[in-house]
């Protein structure tokens, strides 16, 4: 019905001709993510673990602290997304705020992993003003660099190339973190590994700012600074795809979650041997990039959806390998190569996935927010993310785990192959529902034809 009404005033319509970035633009765009996205990887997959047997902190409330602060962090990105959507300077709405909080938010890396021998009160307190203070500074980087994707090109096939290669990106950052940083940091120590990670993400971001330009704008006549909170929250709840896409976000980064945060948990107390964490995290990491250089093609061919689609698919695949023999290395890297090639689609898909909800919402409200877009999705990656580290501490406090123990009880080793085997696989079936529901590949080409004709108008 979308598609008819819309052709029925735009398919005679003759396009408007679509900047696109070159290609060296969108690497330079790509680069950013290996900075966030790392810190980001740090923090999921080793900061319960160093709360818990390096600070000394209880599961429970390392769990707790998890989903409180994300919940907070989820609230600020709507704001941080308005803030985007008002920004107005020289370099844009979303580049300066690369400049501007990059260093802040390495600074704050580094006090994360620095939690002083104190008393058990001293250390929850602490690491709560630190972990906030921290999820506030990434906000306020990760919002402009997803909204930067929105605003560099309204060209779906280019942003979905810059997708990808910022997928490389953060899977070459993913494998760099899962296999260096626990033997780097057993020998410089956790404050020294991340202040390294800061600076590597400092210099990403910088290049980001420095090359990519932001190309994007309104077809309508409502302009984002004059829009209201209020006006602007009631149309991105208009915004049919970008609730579905939400919710995506929601179930597959609290599966990232629990497949990063409870790795260490397994390689330790499943099979038997801590020092087989960055083994299994280049069997994640390593087929996945390869596999990111194969995707552009199979995009092109069949869509962002029924790729990401598939690879849910395969990720189920690769779980049920996982749960064959969960206490056998061999089974459990099989599944873990198997699993990450599945979990890939939508690493490399999902932002672009999210910015073509822009164009859509636009169409439906006249109003194009993509700061509020990104940051009400990024809401979605937060509270999946929040939920999925929670999980780990709140079933391991469950289980009677206890950080640095000779021997874990029979209930806390169960947890941890919940936590990463069956946990996941329950998750992956409903990111196939959701996707079922995602149809705007489809209904994108006739969409920005009747844009492209409002703005000839206007």
């Amino acid at each position: 019905m979308l598609a008819k009404k819309l052709n029925d005033n735009a398919v005679l319509q003759k396009p408007i001709e679509i900047e696109k970035p070159r290609k060296q633009e969108m690497w330079a765009y790509a680069l950013g993510s290996f900075g966030i996205f790392s810190v980001w990887t740090l923090i999921g997959a080793f900061l319960t673990f160093y709360y818990t047997d390096v600070a000394g902190l209880a599961a429970g409330a390392v769990g707790t602290l998890m989903l409180i602060a994300r919940l907070f962090d989820g609230v600020t990105d709507l704001g941080m997304g308005s803030v985007v959507d008002r920004t107005k300077s020289k370099h844009g709405k979303a580049r300066p705020w690369l400049l501007w909080m990059s260093f802040p938010l390495a600074i704050t890396t580094v006090l994360l992993f620095s939690v002083p021998d104190i008393s058990s009160n001293g250390k929850i307190v602490y690491a709560y003003i630190t972990y906030i203070l921290f999820i506030l500074l990434y906000t306020a980087v990760s919002i402009p660099y997803k909204t930067l994707l929105g605003v560099m090109t309204q060209h779906q096939h280019s942003r979905s190339l810059s997708n990808i290669y910022s997928a490389i990106f953060i899977m070459v950052g993913t494998m760099i973190v899962m296999t260096l940083t626990q033997p780097v940091a057993a020998s410089l120590g956790w404050t020294a590994l991340a202040a390294i990670y800061g600076f590597i993400t400092v210099l990403c971001l910088f290049i980001t700012f420095r090359f990519v330009k932001e190309r994007a704008v309104s077809a309508s006549v409502h302009h984002e600074e004059n829009l209201g909170i209020k006006k602007s929250l009631k149309s991105l709840f208009n915004n049919k795809y970008w609730i579905i896409v939400t919710a995506f976000c929601v179930t597959f980064y609290a599966t990232i979650g629990l497949t990063q945060g409870a790795g260490l948990y397994y390689a330790a107390w499943i099979l038997g041997d801590i020092n087989l964490f960055p083994i299994i995290g280049l069997a994640l990491s390593g087929p996945m990039i390869i596999g990111l250089f194969f995707i552009g093609p199979l995009v092109a061919k069949i869509g962002k959806r029924n790729v990401a689609m598939l690879g849910a698919a395969v990720f189920i695949v690769g779980q049920i390998v996982k749960g064959i023999d969960p206490t056998n290395l061999t089974t459990f890297l099989i599944g873990t190569v198997i699993a990450g090639l599945g979990a890939m689609p939508a690493i490399a898909l999902v932002f672009a996935m999210i910015n073509d909800t822009i164009e859509y919402g636009e169409y439906k409200t006249g109003m194009r927010t993509e700061g509020l877009v990104n940051s009400g999705a990024s809401f979605g990656i937060k509270i999946g993310t929040g939920i999925g580290l929670a999980l780990i501490g709140w079933l391991l406090g469950i289980g009677g785990y206890l950080g640095g123990a000779a021997e874990q009880p029979t209930l806390a080793i169960n947890m941890i192959l919940a936590l990463n085997i069956y946990i996941p696989l329950a998750l992956a079936v409903v990111q196939i529902i959701l996707l079922l529901m995602f149809k705007i590949d489809k209904e994108y080409p006739t969409i920005l034809a009747e844009l492209q004709k409002r703005k000839s108008v206007n």
